[in-house]
């Protein structure tokens, strides 16, 4: 098999160009600094929306196969509260937390299971995916309202009373979000049974389809804006724990809860996949920590090259 024919080449050489073609708007001033905070409000309020909201109106949750699942989180909730603990409780530290934790499963974790795997491999990555944004994101958001709350507080410590109005106002902020809203609709639509109307669904295929392209043009734009000097230590530091350390954990998971064969190497293939664009989008909308989330989006993705390659590779000799 020639390099250009590798599934790992296949499924990523996309999203380099894509991100590329962003790098060369960005630095061609095709696309103003104010034009990038509404093109990403745009694909964070409208396009996120439509593509979860259709997603999770196909799911039925009685056919799904939960161990993978919890295999998968078990290893993934801890990681991201011990990056919170490390990096800190704010909206900084929420958000790079999220960088060493989320996949971009929809964009290349689908074609390059596909590509390896077949089917089998695609059904075990789907059943993740029904519910990797609804668990991870949901979770984001309720952290970043109640530490963005927190941090517009007054100083000193709160009264009761005024902590618990404060808590309130986080979750209902939450709540009624871009991201876990659209996944609570959708899932209550599966569970009715119903399927949605070819003049609904159509439309909302279209939006969903343009949120992974977008998205990453976005990053890329971002990236040709980011001044990378002092910027390097971190931004690696998220990379690697996205890329390297987070796989090594989801493995042993996955073995603990009995997984093995195509499921373990699905899940630990899914696991080192580079950094979602939904945190770079997370970002934008909470004002902090862009320049190191675009750099480690950057690295997450250039490096995922040759770590998914090792990944793919440890997982054959292992399961082979």
């Amino acid at each position: 098999m020639s390099v250009a024919d590798h599934p790992v080449f296949q499924s990523l050489a996309p999203v380099f160009l894509l991100i590329a073609a962003g790098v060369v708007a960005g630095r061609r001033g095709w696309v103003g600094a104010g034009a990038v905070q509404d093109l990403s409000n745009l694909v964070f309020l409208l396009l996120i929306p439509a593509l979860l909201f259709r997603t999770m109106a196909q799911v039925r949750l009685e056919t799904l196969d939960w161990r993978p699942v919890a295999a998968y989180f078990s290893a993934t909730l801890p990681w991201f509260a011990l990056q919170i603990a490390w990096h800190g409780f704010h909206p900084r530290g929420i958000v790079l937390a999220l960088g060493g934790t989320f996949s971009n499963l929809v964009m290349i974790g689908i074609a390059l299971i596909g590509l390896a795997y077949g089917q089998a491999g695609v059904v075990t990555l789907l059943t993740l995916i029904a519910v990797h944004a609804l668990i991870l994101l949901t979770i984001a958001s309720v952290a970043l309202e109640l530490a963005d709350a927190r941090s517009r507080a007054q100083g000193g410590p709160m009264p009761p009373g005024r902590l618990w109005r404060t808590a309130l106002s986080a979750v209902r902020g939450s709540v009624i979000h871009p991201i876990p809203l659209p996944i609570a609709c959708g899932l209550l639509w599966g569970l009715s049974g119903a399927t949605l109307p070819a003049v609904v669904d159509k439309p909302l295929h279209l939006l969903g389809q343009a949120f992974g392209p977008l998205a990453l043009v976005l990053v890329g734009v971002s990236l040709a804006r980011t001044p990378w000097r002092g910027h390097w230590r971190e931004a690696l530091s998220v990379a690697l724990a996205k890329n390297l350390v987070m796989p090594v954990l989801v493995a042993a998971s996955a073995w603990l809860w009995g997984l093995r064969g195509l499921p373990l190497t699905v899940l630990v293939v899914a696991a080192g996949v580079p950094i979602g664009a939904n945190v770079f989008l997370f970002a934008q909308r909470y004002r902090v920590a862009q320049t190191e989330v675009t750099a480690a989006t950057g690295l997450s993705t250039a490096l995922g090259m040759l770590t998914l390659s090792g990944w793919m590779l440890v997982m054959a000799q292992l399961t082979g």
